[in-house]
């Protein structure tokens, strides 16, 4: 996993507890890295996972709750990092079916040795239901509703979103359908 995600849990971490508390949660967690992360290298999504259960524990937020958190500080991140993503996309759907067709395309060129998740997307409901399939290695469903949800606020479409998780031979699947309402 790029330590450009590592590196936005610190800064979201620091929003709401102290840099003291931060080091000592990394301290105590004992990771292969020793908490020491770059934005361009690559580390293990177990520390993710474990430096995401050990900041709930701490502030004492749900783990699906801080991943979904964690997803709406992403989203946000990507916007302002890389405009030009969402340039041209009338609305959040224009922007999810993008994802993995130009998004992951152009995140590629720049990090060839990014383990990027799949997103399939299929419109459903004449148009105003979006069904968007996640599939990764990674244990982080809660983490794509939260990247879902951003896109949703940011391009002010509202909209419904169910997501079921449908997990098989050991890759993390969930699938999220979105409706838009008025």
């Amino acid at each position: 996993m790029k330590g450009m995600v590592f590196v936005e849990l610190f800064r979201m971490a620091e929003t709401v507890m102290s840099e003291d508390e931060l080091d000592d949660i990394i301290d105590k967690a004992d990771l292969q890295s020793d908490g020491a992360y770059t934005s361009v290298g690559n580390y293990p999504c177990g520390e993710l996972i474990q430096l995401v259960v050990a900041i709930g524990e701490r502030l004492d937020v749900p783990i699906a709750a801080l991943q979904t958190q964690f997803g709406h500080w992403m989203f946000d991140r990507f916007v302002k990092g890389y405009p030009e993503f969402f340039e041209g996309k009338k609305d959040a759907f224009e922007m999810l079916e993008a994802i993995d067709g130009e998004v992951h395309v152009e995140v590629r060129k720049l990090y060839p040795d990014a383990e990027l998740p799949v997103f399939q997307t299929e419109r459903y409901a004449e148009g105003e239901g979006l069904k968007m399939t996640y599939a990764s290695d990674r244990p982080l469903n809660h983490f794509c509703l939260g990247l879902i949800e951003g896109c949703i606020e940011h391009f002010k479409s509202p909209a419904d979103i169910k997501m079921h998780d449908i997990t098989s031979d050991n890759r993390c699947q969930a699938e999220f359908l979105i409706e838009r309402t008025n």
